[in-house]
Parts: C-alpha cells; structure tokens; sequence
C-alpha cells in the first residue's frame, strides 16, 4: 500500500453549529430525530467516551445519491454528539475511485464536502483510494494510468470470457475493489474504531454467510485461526479474489494478480455499526437535501439507470445495442430499446423517483445515434477503448479455442478470414509469432482487440461463459454473481428471422 500524508493544516475551527442548524432545517423531522437516537447508540458503542476525537468512525462514500445521504446522516451524528458532548468522534471518509467514475461524480463529492464543512474540519479525514494508493481527498486529483490499466485490462478479459455479458464484464473486478478500499480504509494511519454501514444486520449476515460458503465451496478457505471477524472475511475474499484474476488473467501473470489483493491489515475485532433501522433511503424523501443542500447533480454520464456514480451502466447498454446489431441481426437502436426497457424495470424495482426514471427514457428516446457517438466517445476516454474492441468482445471469437472465431472473421474482419488456421496455430501456441505473416497477423488481432497476443492465448485455453439460468460446469465466475438480483429474463430474436427465445440479460 502506498500511502501519503501529506495535507494542508485546517484554516481554522469548525462552527458545530451551523453546520447542524443548516442541516436541521433540511431534514425531514423523522431523519432528524432518527440521528439522534442513531447518535446515542453510536456513543454507547465508541470505546473511549472519555475522549471522545480519539475514536476513529469510517464511513465509505461513493459519490452517489443514496451514499451522499449517508454521509449527512452521519455528518448530523457527530455534530449531535459535539453540541451534547463539546467534543465529538472523527469522521474518515473514504471513496473507492475507478476509471469509469467520471469527474462528475468527483465534482459532487467535493460539493457535498463544502456543503457540510468537512474541508476544514479536524474532526474529518477525507481519502480517496485510487487501487492500492490512499490519498488525501483532492477533486482535482487525476485518475491514475495504472489504475484505468488495470480496469480496461479487467473488463476486456472478463467481457471476452462471457461474450460482454454486463455484470461480469463491469461489476466483478469493481466489487472486490470496492471491498478492498474498505480494508484500506479501516487500516490506513492506525486504523478505525468502528465501520459505518447502511445495510442491515440481517444484509450483513447473508454477505458473510455468502462469502463463506463460496469460499468453502471452492477450497479457498482461510487457515482456521484466521476466519474471525472483519479481518477473517478479508482474508476469505482475498483468497477468492486471487483465485478469480488467475483464471481471468491466466497463472502466468503474477503482477496482474497481485494488483487485485484484498489487504486484511485492520484491527482485530473491528465491528460494523448499522444506521439502517433509524433512517430512509429513498432519495425522493430528501430530494431538498441531496440537490439544494449538498448541491448534488446528476450528470449525464454519471448518472445511469441505477447508478448515479459510475458511467458504466451507459457501456453496458451500448454493448447490448452492439451484441444485437452485430450478432442478432437487429439494430442498434432495437437492441438499445430493449436494453433501457430493462434497465429501467430495475430502476422501479429499487424505488427511484419517477423524475428520475422520465429523465432516463427521455435522454435515449429516439436518441440512439447520439448515445452511440456519446458511448463510443466515454469509452475511448475512460478506458482507451474503440467500438472495434467492444465489437470483438460481444463476439468472444477467441475463448474456449476460438470457438467463434470463423463467424466473427466473416462478419467483421473477412481479411483475416483466410488467416483463420494460422490464429488457431497462433493462439494454441503450435506456430511461433515470427515470420512475417504471423506478425501480421498478430498485429492485427492486437489492434481489434486491444489485448497482446498472450493474453488472447489466455483466452482461448478458457472457458466461454454464456448468461444462463443454471449454469452449467460451476467456476468461480459464474457462483460470484449467483442470485444477483440485477438479472431478468427477456425475450429476443438471435437473428433476424428467427423465433423469439428466452435469454438471461443482466445490468445496472
């Protein structure tokens, strides 16, 4: 882990009290008096009441809607705490920042920061973690390269693994991320006392519970003496994390996959606090708060279906839109349809305001040429990606032998067609990759793909996983999303006379 500490002394002394008034007068009176039973019991748990700025609270925020109401949830916690006590405990807050967080999202964090005083506040830590590195929080902080590497490598193995199949392709690597700057958090400078958390305590038995059995299902289990607590769970999805990247990225690249190690360098017995049964989620009981108050915006690129942090929601539907296009014998405006409809049935099943869910089928109603060109350019600047790339991913031409690498030449690369038995050789390693035909064609397969040459041999000793109901053989890629609720049934035509057929599509 690297780590920098250096930061600029605050200005002068927080005003407590203003920043609560300006907070009463936008919550609701229910929110209100739910932080201030939620403050009691969150005292009772600190360890040193005595005093009290030396308890250490983490909360993790990502940027988005629901976690910017947390962060001024807890926010009216401690300046509780601070008028009743004189003194209060130290708020860390931490976001996990990825390359397909645009600048949106980090331009509402620092809003929301100056909205609640947190800036020149002593009583606050403000990290941002950007992979392995924990910094001071700065907005204007560049995006680092070998973090968007690391994420554009991750989404075209995994999207050539599963033929762009949306969740895997974007959210595997992206969760066990997420995961990881938490424990980077909790253990950064001393560590933290407690770690705040909106879920219940019934959510955070089942990921437990989740976590454990996968990883006794695989024989990834921790050493006995090491299963205890936060720490042990750590320790359980770092063994499934390095297990994950080997078969994503293959056993003979130990550097990629010791970027993905979840570190278990916290506190023993560190303990999660829940705020879930004092407070609401639904942002449209706080709309005043989040859009006035903290100055929340949603952005055309950080806001998707949803997701209100992250762009790549927008990829996701873009990569249906081109899978239909170019395999089904669609359109890409039929195949986008189908998508937003789909998306948008989430967005009812997580409650999002109708303001939300009309300002979403609005923006690609009728639209789909612009969101094309408006995709094709995110996904250059977040990630360096072309739509030839994302073309060769929906086709999965090189996993399992290449098993679609003849259909795929013929539609997209006929050139290349007559080449097709020198890409076998090629990639199941019976041809070396001199002489000059063989360059050629290297070259070529590197620029469509964006992948070298040995990472398309990866891919073709593994496995193509296709989006199923029951999945058949059971890796490890298939069990990390299993009951993932953002999966629905959709019928479709896989070309463009033939009969409509049940398939599984997953998204945000």
């Amino acid at each position: 882990m690297t780590t920098d500490v250096s930061t600029t002394a605050p200005s002068a002394a927080p005003d407590h009290a203003t920043a609560l008034r300006e907070l009463r007068a936008v919550l609701s009176q229910e929110n209100y008096e739910g932080a201030v039973r939620c403050a009691a019991r969150l005292y009772d748990a600190l360890p040193d009441k005595a005093q009290l700025a030396r308890n250490v609270v983490l909360v993790a925020y990502g940027g988005g809607k629901d976690s910017s109401y947390t962060l001024a949830f807890v926010r009216t916690m401690q300046l509780i705490l601070s008028q009743e006590h004189g003194r209060t405990f130290t708020m860390r807050v931490a976001t996990n920042r990825h390359a397909g967080m645009p600048q949106a999202v980090m331009d509402n964090i620092d809003r929301a920061y100056r909205s609640l005083h947190l800036l020149n506040d002593p009583d606050c830590e403000l990290l941002l973690i950007d992979g392995q590195q924990v910094r001071p929080f700065d907005a204007t902080l560049p995006q680092t390269d070998d973090v968007v590497g690391r994420n554009r490598l991750d989404i075209l193995m995994t999207g050539h693994r599963t033929a762009a199949d949306a969740r895997p392709t974007f959210c595997n690597a992206c969760n066990l991320s997420m995961v990881n700057s938490f424990g980077l958090a909790a253990g950064y400078d001393g560590g933290v006392d407690l770690i705040i958390t909106g879920d219940s305590q019934q959510e955070q038995r089942d990921y437990y519970l989740w976590v454990t059995r996968l990883a006794r299902r695989f024989g990834l289990q921790p050493p006995r003496d090491m299963r205890a607590g936060f720490r042990g769970f750590l320790a359980s999805l770092n063994n499934i994390s390095q297990a994950y990247f080997t078969d994503i990225h293959g056993p003979n690249a130990p550097e990629v996959i010791a970027e993905h190690a979840i570190t278990t360098d916290v506190r023993t017995g560190l303990q999660f606090f829940s705020i879930y049964d004092d407070t609401a989620y639904a942002s449209g009981d706080h709309w005043e708060l989040l859009t006035e108050h903290l100055g929340f915006r949603f952005d055309d690129i950080a806001f998707s279906f949803t997701e209100s942090d992250c762009g790549n929601p927008a990829l996701m539907a873009h990569l249906r839109a081109l899978k239909c296009e170019h395999r089904y014998g669609q359109s890409y405006a039929e195949g986008l349809a189908g998508y937003v409809e789909f998306a948008i049935s989430l967005m009812h099943k997580k409650e999002f305001p109708p303001q939300l869910v009309t300002l979403m089928r609005e923006r690609y109603e009728g639209r789909a040429d612009q969101m094309r060109a408006a995709m094709d350019a995110y996904a250059a600047q977040a990630y360096g990606l072309t739509e030839e790339q994302l073309v060769a991913m929906v086709h999965a031409p090189f996993t399992e032998k290449g098993t679609n690498l003849e259909a795929y030449l013929t539609a997209e690369q006929p050139d290349l067609l007559p080449h097709a038995p020198l890409i076998h050789e090629l990639l199941g390693g019976s041809t070396p990759t001199t002489g000059v035909a063989a360059a050629q064609v290297t070259e070529h397969l590197e620029k469509i793909t964006g992948l070298t040459v040995d990472q398309l041999k990866v891919l073709y000793t593994s496995s193509l996983r296709l989006p199923s109901p029951t999945p058949v053989g059971g890796e490890l890629i298939d069990a990390i999303l299993e009951g993932d609720p953002h999966k629905q049934i959709v019928h479709t035509r896989h070309s463009a006379d033939g009969p409509v057929v049940p398939e599984l599509l997953s998204g945000r």
